[in-house]
């Protein structure tokens, strides 16, 4: 039986970009019709061929793609998606969903308005691992504590993206939204209010922007999470990948490789081993079982990521997926790492 092919317009061929264009290339379900790149972009052999323009909204009229997607600074995403959406195309966003809560609604209301699928870039949720580690940690049962981190130690083209980065989006909002949304898919309850502080530690940065932030997060069921950010070449390579979720019934952590860097991409995704904690004890006070260690073998990789995540946009667009739950989560997700934004610049609490 012949597969449905999807047209597809990518938009943005920076690190992402890239690697979602080369996911489209080689899925059997999509035909590239074309890129855009505000500049001339250096791309791998097997993308060179196709058409690429520099202005997004001639693009999308002469190409009518079926599906759009964006991969670009955060501050576009919302006009680019609505745009999409209201020209009947599909989209898949990167995360994070918008700059602001009501550009993110605005872009949910195009989607629920056009009848159109929205996909928004969360890659976590197409890892098997995580998948694993979320399940687990349901398993105890809650209210749950939250630790996690990711520090990036980053210098050369990496901090380079990294400070293009910072012009519009601080790397506790452009990278918390993804373990945010871990924390809100294990505990399932309502965020209630947010704590953040941050310092702008490296010369050049955008007035105002900083690039160390963490926050801590209440939910209403009792839980509460922790997260932080930092990018630049002072970060520390130690206890750079934190990723803990304790209950009362025990703990779930990821346990990465030993000498794993942190400017690894798969670094961040990869999780190695999950070891599985129970806190039931004896009368004396003992533990009535050791810890299980699961080995999460053949994980797969960035590109390989990458793959699964476009394999789920077309089988959400070919097969009618309900992706109400989906874009409501991205929208909590954003709004708790804005307001740690919030409270980091206005040094109060915000109230959610």
């Amino acid at each position: 039986m012949t597969k449905q092919k999807l047209k597809v317009l990518v938009v943005g061929l920076g690190q992402m970009g890239k690697s979602h264009a080369l996911a489209y290339h080689t899925h059997d379900g999509f035909d590239i019709v074309g890129l855009v790149n505000r500049s001339v972009p250096v791309l791998p052999d097997e993308l060179s061929g196709y058409p690429l323009r520099h202005d997004y909204q001639a693009a999308l009229a002469e190409f009518s793609p079926d599906v759009v997607a964006i991969a670009t600074h955060t501050n576009t995403h919302a006009d680019m998606a609505v745009a999409a959406l209201e020209s009947g195309a599909h989209v898949f966003v990167e995360k994070p969903l918008a700059a602001n809560v009501a550009d993110a609604e605005r872009v949910v209301a195009a989607a629920k308005a056009s009848g159109r699928k929205l996909v928004i870039g969360y890659i976590l949720r197409h890892h098997p691992s995580w998948m694993r580690m979320i399940d687990e940690s349901r398993q105890l049962g809650g209210p749950y504590v939250f630790r996690m981190n990711l520090n990036q130690q980053s210098s050369g083209s990496a901090w380079n993206i990294h400070r293009s980065i910072m012009q519009t989006t601080s790397p506790i909002v452009d990278c918390g939204v993804h373990y945010v949304d871990v924390m809100c898919q294990i505990t399932d309850s309502k965020p209630v209010e947010v704590r953040g502080m941050g310092l702008g530690m490296a010369k050049g940065l955008p007035t105002g922007m900083y690039n160390y932030g963490h926050f801590q997060v209440l939910f209403e069921d009792g839980s509460v999470g922790w997260y932080e950010a930092g990018w630049g070449p002072m970060m520390s390579e130690t206890a750079f990948f934190v990723k803990d979720v304790i209950s009362p019934g025990g703990s779930v952590s990821i346990v990465m490789e030993e000498g794993a860097s942190s400017a690894s991409l798969d670094a961040h995704t990869k999780t190695s081993r999950l070891r599985v904690h129970h806190a039931e004890t004896d009368e004396a006070g003992n533990f009535v079982r050791s810890d299980d260690w699961l080995d999460m073998q053949d994980e797969p990789g960035h590109q390989q990521l990458c793959d699964r995540e476009q394999d789920f946009v077309y089988r959400a667009v070919t097969e009618g997926m309900d992706l109400t739950r989906h874009m409501d989560d991205a929208v909590t997700s954003l709004k708790i790492c804005l307001a740690a934004d919030e409270s980091v610049r206005s040094g109060q609490a915000v109230k959610l």
